[in-house]
């Protein structure tokens, strides 16, 4: 006998007696079947877990049955799960479908071909609005205002480069002349050295 078989044999004794049975009287009733009295209790609790045989343990006795009916329920139930999902699809379909009707109606193509032509048209004209947008970008770079801007920080920080020059200068100069330094010692003191963008030492 395969296990196919087996498990045939084991739900044609449910259904056929429609009973509830321990594990021992359902054990039992599987070897009378003709199934090894090893592999019956193993059969009886692969049906329980392919939800094809009910088990309730109530205190420390397991109860078994499977009725003729529960297949039957769950496949209507499963048949009616499907026609709902089906019906569900097709109002989704059929909403979709009238929404993109909405959407192409004024967009169809006219006898002379002329959509096409406007669209090409479009495309040719915002390439064209990218190649301007991108030139004026590099003319901004040569704009009058920004390049008079430019030239008012280049003074700016030419005449504090110029004070702070001073000032350096200033400081040697009273180092040699009140402090007795030499023009070589004042220099480093204050950070001036030999290749320093300045007019001949004072």
């Amino acid at each position: 006998m395969s296990a196919e078989e087996k498990r045939k044999a084991v739900m044609g004794i449910y259904h056929k007696t429609k009973s509830v049975y321990t594990e021992k009287e359902i054990v039992a009733l599987i070897t009378k079947a003709g199934v090894n009295s090893n592999t019956a209790g193993d059969i009886n609790q692969n049906l329980v877990d392919d939800g094809l045989v009910d088990m309730q343990k109530i205190g420390g006795t397991k109860y078994y049955w499977s009725f003729p009916g529960k297949k039957d329920r769950e496949l209507q139930v499963k048949y009616e799960a499907t026609l709902t999902a089906i019906e569900s699809t097709k109002s989704s379909f059929n909403e979709a479908k009238a929404k993109l009707a909405d959407v192409k109606r004024g967009r169809e193509e006219d006898d002379d071909g002329n959509r096409m032509k406007k669209l090409a048209k479009i495309d040719e004209m915002k390439k064209a609005k990218a190649a301007l947008e991108n030139e004026l970008e590099k003319l901004k770079e040569n704009d009058p205002q920004a390049l008079a801007d430019l030239r008012k920080e280049m003074r700016f920080c030419t005449e504090s480069a110029n004070r702070w020059t001073d000032n350096l200068f200033q400081c040697k100069s009273y180092l040699v002349k009140k402090r007795g330094m030499s023009k070589k010692e004042a220099g480093q003191l204050v950070g001036i050295s030999s290749d320093f963008d300045y007019p001949p030492e004072m």
